[in-house]
């Protein structure tokens, strides 16, 4: 059963190099890779995906590190869309209205 104990969102967090234009290139790729994924962005380096369950995050997590480029550091984070629910967002000094999770699933 579905609840938002077991729904689950990916964070992929990452600082790459971008000095040399391969490195560019490279960080420009991982980029367009996660969006390809389904990841949004966030921020600039801060992709969210919205996964059914552990077993889909680690799927998507061996995906990621298959697209990983050279250098650079990448994290990845996982919470449930109960904790998701709760992060605080701010735009300046004001707080943004809470955070809308997905009405439907995508399906692959």
């Amino acid at each position: 059963m579905l609840t938002g104990y077991r729904l689950m969102w990916m964070m992929v967090m990452f600082d790459l190099p971008v000095v040399e234009e391969a490195e560019r290139k490279a960080a420009t790729r991982f980029r367009k890779s996660l969006l390809d994924q389904g990841f949004e962005m966030a921020q600039f380096s801060v992709y969210l995906r919205h996964c059914t369950g552990p077993e889909q995050a680690e799927t998507l997590t061996k995906r990621v590190q298959g697209e990983l480029p050279e250098g650079g550091k990448v994290d990845i984070l996982y919470f449930t869309d109960k904790q998701y629910e709760r992060i605080a967002t701010f735009v300046g000094r004001k707080r943004a209205g809470t955070r809308q999770n997905p009405d439907q699933f995508n399906l692959f």
